[in-house]
């Protein structure tokens, strides 16, 4: 019966290290990943905040400055742009930003655009409207492949389809915090920044002109933002769940190294009494 025992903890024991050799060999991948994800998201803030700037510039120097961009329709006929991952594995990284999303579509009968695998499988299954769903854009994207998504949301708001747009995300706040946030990118709201600056610049053939034109740049430059945020706070989440995964994992070796040699202690120690108990049957 001892050896028996003996046998099932080693071979629990063997399954719980090839278990903790595949969470390590994930950890030190999403780290790999996290490093370029991280310097991509960060290279890209100056252009797009410069897009920003100008079109708040725009908005604020211009005497009757009027652009159906910024000015809101009340209704619910929101879009919700939702981005996640295409792998699980990461903690609560999917569930969370799903679960926001789907607070913020209490009530309303939405439509969805979805970005990665697990918002794909997630909103498939609710009652919502689903204009589009893309796999895999995250790791390698680049601006110009936002551009199908940015030319859908623009047709839809410019034919009074939609009159809000969110996009739901997570934000990579360090490699120890990501929190699943929404962002409004239509129509546009200035308010914060009026008065904050006077420019000089003239714009030619006019200020509306050329802030309709920036439109689908600063909207493909804020969808792309928010995939590789999105992206760099997947690979942060995954990194710490393998490495509590491994953590666990580690204390499970020890625990049942304990048991094995315990086990093992009883063993002898019924053998010998066996021998000794033999012994003194024979004199």
């Amino acid at each position: 019966m001892a050896g028996t025992g003996m046998k099932d903890i080693k071979r629990r024991i063997k399954s719980v290290e090839s278990t903790m050799q595949i969470t390590k060999a994930m950890e030190l991948v999403a780290s790999s990943k996290l490093r370029r994800a991280k310097e991509r998201a960060e290279n890209t803030r100056p252009y797009f905040e410069t897009i920003y700037q100008t079109m708040v510039e725009i908005a604020d120097n211009t005497k009757d400055f009027s652009s159906p961009y910024i000015q809101h329709t009340p209704g619910l006929k929101k879009l919700f742009i939702c981005i996640a991952g295409d792998r699980g594995l990461a903690g609560g990284y999917n569930a969370n930003v799903n679960r926001l999303a789907s607070s913020m579509m209490q009530g309303i009968s939405p439509k969805v655009i979805s970005i990665g695998k697990k918002a794909n499988e997630y909103f498939a299954k609710r009652p919502v409207e689903l204009l589009g769903q893309y796999y895999s854009m995250a790791e390698e994207i680049k601006l110009q492949d936002t551009r199908e998504i940015t030319d859908m949301v623009l047709d839809l708001y410019n034919k009074g389809e939609i009159d809000e747009v969110h996009i739901v995300y997570t934000n990579f706040v360090s490699p120890l915090v990501q929190e699943a946030a929404s962002l409004k990118v239509l129509p546009l709201d200035f308010s914060s920044g009026k008065g904050a600056n006077h420019s000089m610049t003239l714009y030619e053939p006019s200020p509306q002109v050329v802030f309709d034109a920036i439109i689908p740049s600063y909207l493909s430059g804020v969808i792309y933002g928010a995939i590789t945020e999105s992206y760099a706070a997947e690979q942060a989440a995954r990194r710490i769940a393998m490495e509590n995964a491994s953590d666990n994992a580690q204390e499970m070796i020890e625990d049942l190294s304990l048991r094995y040699n315990r086990a093992r202690q009883s063993a002898i120690t019924q053998e010998l009494t066996e021998i000794v108990a033999g012994a003194e049957a024979l004199k």
